[in-house]
């Protein structure tokens, strides 16, 4: 007797299965297709995404390779151009690499194009950053010291990216100025932390011996 009940029960759940597919299929048909169109136009997006940034890796390595042959203008023209239409990470890395080029012949120009690049906001802290160091830098070249110190002492902060940078070239302001006890301050800090890179704990040891020779005794 329970077989039978069996059977009638399976018999009742098919029914009520045949009659939810007749009056739901096209829902259900119209959810799969979303779902495997979502899926493909997503991996379809991906994959152009990845796509436009391999080919503007590309244009920005032919562009730096320009510039090594000495082909400035022909480097800040395809710059120019990949800051105008690429993925926003190498319009970025464009308009800095730009301002480098640009450094060569119009030192003023790039120093406006790093001083608007640190001051924007949508290209992140880390390439704010880079834009201030390399503003400081170049005012520090042309020997405006007084210009560059502050945008230095910024980035000098404990958690700054550059601050190892920074710290190096406070020290080698203050050296210039003849302040030797403020430049052996900023060479220490860089020589007694463990993570200061190799190339600036080096750099610092050595203008030690600067300091050292230009102190006065006691």
């Amino acid at each position: 007797m329970s077989d039978i009940f069996q059977e009638v029960d399976e018999e009742v759940r098919r029914d009520k299965a045949l009659e939810f597919w007749k009056k739901h299929q096209n829902l259900i048909i119209a959810g799969a297709a979303a779902i495997v169109l979502a899926t493909g136009g997503y991996r379809f997006y991906e994959n152009h995404k990845l796509a436009e940034q391999q080919a503007a890796g590309a244009a920005f390595q032919q562009a730096l390779a320009l510039d090594r042959d000495g082909k400035g203008a022909d480097a800040q023209a395809a710059l120019a151009a990949l800051a105008a239409s690429a993925p926003k990470g190498y319009q970025t890395l464009a308009r800095l690499a730009g301002a480098a080029v640009q450094s060569k012949t119009d030192p003023k120009g790039a120093l406006a194009v790093y001083d608007a690049l640190a001051a924007d906001r949508s290209i992140g802290p880390l390439f704010q950053d880079a834009a201030k160091l390399r503003g400081a830098l170049m005012r520090l070249d042309e020997g405006d010291a007084a210009a560059a110190k502050p945008a230095f002492e910024a980035l000098a902060a404990p958690t700054g990216a550059y601050r190892f940078t920074a710290q190096l070239a406070l020290g080698v302001i203050a050296l210039q100025a003849g302040d030797y006890s403020e430049a052996g301050r900023e060479f220490d800090l860089i020589v007694a932390d463990p993570q200061a890179p190799t190339a600036e704990r080096h750099s610092a040891e050595s203008l030690f011996g600067l300091v050292a020779a230009n102190r006065p005794a006691k």
